[in-house]
């Protein structure tokens, strides 16, 4: 059997964490909102931990929120500060794009 060609990896796609995790954060809060009416009918049937879960999920989902607006505001300084040193370096651009 021939042997197919190797073909470079794309690059990875950018995802908006933050809204993705904001979401998430959101979905658990509202399963917390909707299952607290239950508590006594979810004790009673031994779940009463469940609206708890979900309490502790937004709460972690905060967390998240946090991090993942961290990690996007350090990408765009560090993007920033690589645009500033490659123009104070007096490169015009991409050199794969410039000709000799």
């Amino acid at each position: 059997m021939p042997k197919s060609p190797l073909h470079p990896s794309p690059p990875p796609l950018e995802a908006n964490d933050v809204a993705i995790v904001g979401g998430g954060t959101v979905l658990w809060f509202v399963a917390f909102l909707a299952l607290l009416p239950f508590q006594g009918t979810l004790s009673d049937h031994g779940h009463g931990s469940w609206p708890w879960i979900c309490l502790s999920g937004a709460g972690l989902g905060l967390i998240g929120l946090w991090y993942c607006r961290a990690r996007r505001d350090a990408i765009a300084r560090d993007r920033a500060a690589a645009a500033a040193a490659q123009a104070a370096a007096g490169d015009g651009g991409d050199p794969a794009t410039q000709s000799d």
